[in-house]
């Protein structure tokens, strides 16, 4: 083997052996805690707070769905979003959201569960 090509295989050994793995965060690296309800039916609105958690060994984001369901169990609306926006949020660290205007107010909503549904790094 020409000695350049070897120098050349041992730099890029070196290089790969030296950086860190980035693996793709879970979905299951990521929490919600602190989630509350608070409807307003005065104002015909609804807050739905919480923070979001970053469980990875790296910069991430998630994205989450909220449902709202009726008494029944129906489904009466779900909606998707991303509490950081296009911002990593570090490992450990934490982002507060607020998806209720992201809702219209409905008197039958009477239970909510939320869920991570996706992550990436931007």
């Amino acid at each position: 083997m020409h000695p350049r090509l070897c120098l050349v295989a041992a730099c890029a050994a070196i290089l790969l052996s030296a950086s860190p793995a980035h693996a793709d965060c879970a979905t299951s690296a990521f929490t919600v805690t602190n989630f509350k309800v608070t409807p307003n039916p005065q104002l015909n609105r609804i807050s739905l707070k919480g923070d979001l958690v970053n469980q990875c060994s790296t910069p991430a984001a998630a994205q989450i769905r909220i449902i709202a369901k009726d008494g029944s169990g129906k489904v009466i609306e779900s909606e998707d979003g991303w509490p950081a926006g296009t911002a990593n949020i570090p490992p450990s660290g934490s982002v507060s959201f607020d998806l209720g205007p992201m809702f219209r107010f409905n008197p039958d909503m009477s239970s909510f569960s939320v869920a991570i549904v996706s992550v990436r790094q931007w």
